[in-house]
């Protein structure tokens, strides 16, 4: 197995994943206020009887009234999970929360993970179909063939809602995509070539169909099970679902079916093309490689042979990766969205047609710099678009939605489709796409990350995670013999492959004294100082690493008060040329962003300085997927009510008046809840803002180091930082209250050069 082909986490880091925080990974929370007994009182008896009466006289008005329109439940008897084969129900719970998480994660769909405990098809069917009051679609997962087929076809005909087996269709209308820009980098035309599918289970008979559906001619598919091909006459190892597809052909294996052959779907078994078999298909072969977590052949190994192969598998480390996430979120979205009553083949082919063509559109500049600049363009190597493009949620739904509405299987139709794409785009946050875009940047770039404080066990958990998903590699800074104990109580398999700098035996102590002390001899330390501060001072320690280039960014601030961290690693590291360090809140929410600053270093910023730390804040906004809209806070808006402590504030925006190349939206001064809300927006027409604030610059530290606090700990948002900016190095200070997560998080984006 290839160095690439390692799992990126160990099995101790998944079940503490699994664990830390809350069990699970799900929560339901209330989505309207539950405050009052006027609130229980409309949430519940006697205010719910209005909606329960109207629903009785009119079903639809359920999706008016209830969640029901945007509900999914995710249903399986762990028959076939995850290719580990029929583990029980049970046991495939974390699988069906992860798909849970994945649809409010991509699309904003609501779901819910059911889990059957029978192998009884009719049984299953019964049960999933009583449900259907309660859910506006059915994702079916993890069953296994051929009883899927029968459940979700059976489903089908007696349900009035979306019913989908995911790891059927969601797998093929990837697939498909990929293979429409395949054949169209290759002067292919689709009702020509000659398809081999390797497997017969019900990802490979799914993609058979939808093919065939899209113009593949019948005669021109090979399907190839355990038994070799299958061919018409063929009665071993036959049931109704292999019969409909076989073929009138005399190969009878694997290697006699490709001689010729312009594509390969690979949906079996790790190793099952050889490369010698590849050598016989067409000039210019296709090759989906969809064994996981090993492909059918190494995309390496099918170059070596044919290197005008263009290749996809299902792994993110290769190029082309057929990820179902690209699918069954948007098209679940664009289904309930139209209340449909089927998943239809139309509805698959629009899906496939508008995730190839997005595929093919040029990547904007600007979400180019939100994913670092490393989008790759439309070829042999990129047929299929990145996981987390955020104009997928645009794209999808809207051609699954029409496709509904022109298949006359839509009960709602959508009357402005232009409104609904914005829609569509204000459902999710982009700082949620950009923040994994950046995640997959570190790995695709590995940096070295100094840990100053990595015999602390948050700490530490956090630098093997980083090491264990791939984003580098993590110094760990501390006395050697405590580390290694801690990492024996963790559990880490090897702790002595990892990179310890201890300071009292270092190497890089001799040279890192001379070169501190030749800083500081002029501000009253002596060299014995300087030799104990590197000897005893975990951040001094580590800040000289990062001065000297022995790592590429630092996090500390586990162990002491943010102030204090900051001093000392000011002693070693300065200010990037001609920037202001200052410190910054991102507050991530469902639907937007709001970036606080400065929140950790300026107590009270002169109007340059606001106005260097607006434009600096807003060039992080923009590069996290935000258009940066910034207003000035002040206790005044508009100088209203007077006060002599709101002129550096005006000031500030009067001194980006003065410029001419201000490439954002600012305004000020002005109180939160005229930056924030729209209503109150409204009453200043002559607001420069176009939209509510989404950067926030506080007057003073002491303003914005209380709102970022209280924001954190009341507030219904995610909290990230403070984000550390303007200094030489990338170097993160996080809260002493920090999780492992959050630890790792700031390490990335310290890696990723967001930060720092």
């Amino acid at each position: 197995m290839s160095e690439k082909s390692k799992v990126q986490f160990t099995e101790r880091e998944a079940l503490f994943y699994h664990q830390t925080i809350r069990p699970g990974k799900i929560e339901i929370i209330a989505s309207k206020p539950m405050a009052t007994q006027r609130d229980l009182s409309l949430a519940y008896s006697p205010g719910v009887a209005v909606p329960v009466q109207a629903i009785a006289d009119d079903p639809q008005k359920a999706y008016d009234y209830t969640a029901k329109g945007n509900l999914v439940a995710v249903i399986s008897n762990g028959s076939a999970i995850l290719g580990m084969g029929n583990l029980g129900a049970l046991a495939s719970k974390p699988v069906m929360e992860g798909k849970a998480v994945l649809f409010k994660r991509f699309a904003d769909v609501d779901s819910i993970d059911i889990e059957l405990n029978s192998e009884d098809p009719e049984a299953l069917i019964e049960a999933i179909a009583m449900m259907e009051p309660s859910f506006g679609g059915i994702n079916l997962e993890d069953i296994k063939a051929p009883e899927c087929f029968m459940i979700e076809q059976t489903l089908r005909d007696r349900m009035n809602i979306p019913v989908m087996h995911d790891d059927q269709h969601g797998t093929a209308i990837i697939t498909a995509a990929g293979l429409i820009n395949a054949c169209l980098i290759t002067g292919r035309k689709i009702d020509e070539i000659k398809v081999v599918v390797n497997g017969a289970g019900a990802a490979a008979l799914a993609c058979t169909s939808l093919i065939k559906s899209m113009g593949v001619r019948h005669d021109n598919v090979i399907i190839c099970d355990r038994s070799g091909t299958i061919y018409q006459g063929r009665t071993e190892q036959m049931d109704q679902w292999k019969s409909a597809h076989a073929a009138n052909t005399e190969a009878r294996t694997l290697e006699e079916a490709l001689v010729g052959a312009d594509v390969f779907l690979g949906l079996s078994a790790a190793g099952a093309l050889p490369p010698e078999y590849v050598k016989k298909m067409a000039d210019e072969p296709i090759i989906f490689a969809m064994a996981n977590p090993v492909p059918e052949i190494n995309p390496d190994e099918a170059k070596a042979v044919r290197p005008d192969a263009i290749i996809a598998t299902g792994r993110s480390d290769f190029p082309n990766q057929v990820n179902n996430v690209l699918g069954f979120p948007f098209i679940f979205r664009g289904a309930l969205d139209v209340s449909a009553t089927a998943i239809n083949e139309e509805m698959k082919i629009a899906a496939a047609t508008a995730i190839a063509e997005l595929a093919r559109e040029q990547v904007h500049e600007d979400v180019a710099a939100a994913y670092g600049g490393a989008v790759q363009q439309f070829g042999r190597d990129y047929i299929i678009p990145a996981p987390f493009d955020p104009r997928l949620m645009e794209v999808v739904p809207a051609a699954v939605a029409k496709a509904a509405m022109d298949s006359g299987v839509a009960q709602r139709p959508i009357e402005d489709f232009d409104a609904y794409r914005l829609q569509l785009k204000g459902r999710l946050n982009p700082t949620t796409s950009v923040l994994s875009s950046v995640y997959a940047q570190v790995r695709a770039n590995p940096k070295r990350v100094i840990f100053a404080e990595a015999d602390n066990e948050v700490v530490l958990r956090a630098a093997i995670q980083y090491r264990d998903f791939g984003y580098g590699e993590p110094i760990l800074v501390g006395r050697t013999q405590n580390i290694l104990d801690l990492m024996g109580e963790l559990g880490v398999p090897n702790p002595e492959s990892f990179h310890i700098e201890n300071s009292m035996v270092s190497d890089h102590v001799a040279p890192m004294v001379e070169m501190i002390y030749a800083r500081l001899k002029r501000r009253g330390y002596l060299e014995r100082d300087v030799q104990r501060m590197v000897n005893t001072d975990r951040n001094t320690f580590a800040s000289g690493l990062l001065k000297m280039g022995v790592g590429d960014a630092m996090i500390t601030g586990m162990t002491r008060p943010f102030a204090q961290s900051m001093k000392n690693v000011r002693r070693v590291l300065d200010p990037a040329p001609d920037k202001l360090p200052f410190g910054m809140h991102m507050l991530v929410g469902k639907n937007r962003t709001v970036f606080l600053a400065d929140t950790t270093i300026n107590e009270r910023p002169s109007a340059e300085e606001l106005a260097i730390i607006a434009t600096e804040a807003a060039s992080v906004a923009k590069r996290m997927g935000h258009e940066p809209r910034v207003a000035f806070l002040s206790y005044s808006t508009f100088g209203n009510p007077e006060g002599q402590w709101v002129e550096r504030t005006r000031d500030a925006v009067h001194i980006l008046d003065e410029r001419d190349d201000v490439p954002f939206e600012y305004e000020g001064e002005m109180a939160p809840d005229a930056a924030l809300n729209p209503k109150i927006m409204a009453l200043y027409p002559f607001c420069r803002l176009s939209a509510p604030a989404n950067v926030l610059i506080m007057p003073g530290l002491q303003s914005a180091n209380i709102s970022a606090k209280l924001l954190r700990e009341i507030g219904g948002t995610t909290s990230i930082g403070p984000i550390l900016l303007g200094m030489e190095k990338p170097v993160q200070i996080v809260p002493m209250t920090a999780i492992a997560p959050d630890v790792l998080t700031s390490a990335v984006l310290a890696a990723a050069g967001i930060a720092g």
